[in-house]
């Protein structure tokens, strides 16, 4: 399985655990000019989280929240505050939440790691 198709993968896993866990899923892959893309944007209860999703099927090259770097949050961050900015909606609570998918073979449960408020 090549990285995207992997990346897609996971994001797939993350979206199903979210709405399981009762979040209501607005937008994925929402791009936003040269700051990247947030991968998942969903409500939980009153809260708008902005959710970045990092997949692994090996730790060779690290676990899978290792690869948030400041860098990579600081797009986020700014992404996030964009699509703030332009809601139709005002939210007042709002997080930055970040989900490790680890799949170690097709035919075991990927192992789910979901840290909420990584900081914002």
């Amino acid at each position: 399985m090549s990285n995207k198709n992997k990346g897609k993968y996971g994001e797939d896993i993350a979206v199903n655990y979210l709405i399981k866990n009762g979040y209501k899923i607005l937008e994925t892959n929402y791009h936003f000019s040269r700051y990247g893309e947030i991968d998942i944007i969903a409500l939980d209860k009153n809260t708008l989280c902005f959710i970045e999703v990092k997949t692994r099927s090996s730790n060779a090259f690290g676990a899978p929240l290792e690869a948030i770097t400041r860098t990579k949050l600081d797009k986020i961050r700014k992404s996030a505050l964009s699509y703030l900015q332009n809601s139709k909606i005002f939210y007042k609570n709002y997080r930055i939440d970040a989900i490790s998918v680890f799949l170690q073979n097709t035919e075991s449960k990927p192992q789910i790691i979901h840290i909420k408020n990584i900081e914002f």
